[in-house]
């Protein structure tokens, strides 16, 4: 097994607004994330949040300490949240064992010592930020999740949002995640736009075709770019940035965030007639 990191640094919307598609692609996206046999870290200076994985293959695999954390074990002062988009897995905390299906996530407190993540076919998308209290692990499922529709048919946006973190299911210090589904036929997600100054936020693409793509826009509502996004690949979003997408085919993603609150509603939206 191995254990992989790389730091993208914060840009700032000015620079943005001058890259090519090279580097906008450099900065804000995360390619080839799920890796056999390994645990890959993408570390961010947005609120420190870090985007990872780890794909069993064999023996279980460890969460270990990587050097932007700077603590002898990677939760001593951060809080996890992994989701599994795989075959059913198990992820054992300090010695207690959680069955993790399809789609199921667990929260996993700051403190913890011992981490490893196990099952054949399991892929866990891992999410972690700075924690300041330490709260206990919990298991998070997709029937007990608050659920939100939205959008409708005739703009192609019909979707349902699933809030696994709210204020029903499980405490934390900063981390916010849920997944979206769509109605058949449509494919926008997250439209109209918005976006959140407070709070950084990361996209997983996954259930895409071998042919498919997500169109992913980003930028400031003035001034848009885009990204051309693949099956199980993910998007850095700054916090001035909106976040939306349209996919060639059907599709699945699960949205995060970390930042200065936990509040879902507390977004600045864009009218669709002031996107460019």
């Amino acid at each position: 097994m191995s254990t992989e990191y790389e730091i993208r640094f914060a840009i700032d919307p000015i620079a943005a607004s001058v890259m090519g598609t090279e580097e906008l692609r450099d900065a804000f996206l995360v390619e080839d994330l799920f890796e056999p046999d390994t645990v890959r870290w993408v570390y961010t200076h947005y609120d420190r949040m870090a985007v990872g994985s780890a794909v069993p293959a064999g023996a279980p695999l460890a969460l270990l300490p990587i050097k932007p954390t700077g603590t002898e074990n990677f939760l001593d002062r951060r809080e996890l949240i992994a989701v599994n988009i795989g075959a059913p897995g198990t992820i054992v905390v300090d010695g207690e064992n959680h069955a993790v299906g399809s789609r199921d996530m667990l929260y996993i407190g700051m403190g913890n010592k011992d981490v490893q993540f196990a099952g054949e076919g399991a892929k866990f998308y891992l999410l972690s930020a700075p924690a300041h209290a330490s709260y206990p692990t919990k298991l998070l499922q997709q029937s007990g999740a608050k659920r939100l529709e939205a959008g409708a048919a005739d703009t192609a946006n019909e979707r349902t949002i699933f809030q696994y973190v709210n204020a029903d299911s499980v405490k934390t210090c900063q981390l916010v995640v849920g997944l979206t589904q769509f109605a058949p036929g449509s494919v926008w997600n997250t439209m109209p736009a918005h976006v959140h100054d407070r709070r950084m936020e990361a996209y997983l693409y996954f259930d895409l075709k071998p042919d498919a793509f997500v169109i992913h826009l980003m930028g400031e509502p003035e001034e848009t770019r885009h990204l051309i996004v693949r099956n199980e690949e993910a998007v850095i979003s700054p916090p001035w940035s909106i976040h939306s997408g349209a996919g060639t085919g059907a599709y699945t993603f699960i949205w995060a965030m970390a930042g200065d609150n936990v509040d879902y509603t507390d977004i600045e939206k864009v009218e669709m007639g002031d996107l460019y």
